[in-house]
């Protein structure tokens, strides 16, 4: 009730801008390249916009209970706004409803979180996780041609960008008869470093298999390392998600086959500017769709893959 008084007091004053307004901005982490442009965007938009933007991530992409105690200081605080990306789509559900409570509208970007859109949160801005995976999924089969034994690194449980992306990359797969999922229940975790050793753990089925689908950063990053590690990169046909400078650099060399990329400074973007308009009394979309792609070494200088990776 609280939150829809605040929301009601805004729309009838559209044009008038509340002072100092503060957007915190709490990603999953900040150790990856993904965040760091999440991060770019929404700085952009709070200097085009003229609020102040504050950034604050958890030490570890992995501390769930380090994300909501920095979700509940927020509040504490009385900032204007939330745009939030949920480490765990149940975990937070407390934290984001107890926002809107407190009449902070938040926004959720890049992983949803449960809820209900219009009552705990004004918008969920993001990438279609499983189109993305389903993009994966083709690509990868593509490359195989139809036929072949695949492993798939999943993530992390709990992580809806993820699960999704993976739900869409093996219904993608379930298409082609003559692919077979070889691995299809382990987690390489928060970081490249756990996913390389993952990987290595899957060392047997790796060397079976023809190829690989990762569906984050740092999974596909640690599984990148694995592969050079023991001689593999550019043997096994892999598609990977999300486009850093050093995956990118892995898909020019031939080590990596596609990657499917996001739009991470669309969203922070987004983010932000949706965070002020609700903010502001203006009406906002409940979902907002920021594109993907599947980058290869065929279409990586054209101008629709320049636009998403910001070339």
């Amino acid at each position: 009730m609280k939150y829809l008084l605040f929301v009601l007091a805004l729309a009838l004053a559209p044009n008038v801008r509340a002072a100092g307004e503060k957007i915190a901005v709490i990603p999953k982490g900040s150790t990856h390249n993904f965040w760091k442009s999440i991060e770019a965007g929404a700085d952009k938009a709070g200097a085009e916009l003229g609020v102040e933007v504050i950034w604050k991530a958890p030490l570890r992409e992995d501390d769930r209970g380090q994300q909501i105690g920095v979700v509940q200081e927020f509040i504490a605080s009385g900032v204007s706004a939330i745009v939030l990306a949920p480490l765990d789509e149940n975990a937070l559900k407390g934290p984001v409803h107890s926002a809107a409570e407190h009449g902070i509208p938040v926004v959720i970007i890049d992983s949803s979180v449960k809820g209900e859109v219009g009552k705990d949160f004004v918008s969920f801005v993001a990438t279609d996780n499983h189109h993305g995976g389903e993009l994966g999924g083709e690509e990868l089969a593509r490359d195989l041609g139809g036929k072949g034994k695949v492993v798939l690194l999943r993530y992390a449980e709990g992580s809806a960008s993820t699960l999704a992306r993976e739900s869409g990359f093996t219904e993608a797969l379930a298409k082609y008869p003559g692919i077979s999922l070889l691995v299809a229940n382990r987690y390489g975790g928060a970081t490249a470093s756990t996913a390389q050793d993952a990987a290595m753990n899957l060392l047997d089925k790796i060397r079976e298999a023809d190829a690989i689908f990762c569906p984050n950063e740092s999974t596909t990053m640690g599984m990148l390392l694995a592969l050079r590690q023991t001689g593999l990169a550019g043997h096994k046909t892999f598609v990977g998600f999300d486009a850093s400078p050093a995956l990118l650099s892995a898909l020019e060399k031939g080590e990596i086959n596609g990657l499917v990329a996001q739009n991470p400074t669309k969203m922070g973007y987004l983010g932000v500017v949706t965070a002020v308009r609700a903010l502001r009394g203006e009406k906002v979309e409940p979902r907002i769709d920021t594109g993907c792609v599947v980058v290869n070494r065929e279409n990586l200088d054209t101008a629709d893959v320049k636009a998403v990776l910001g070339r």
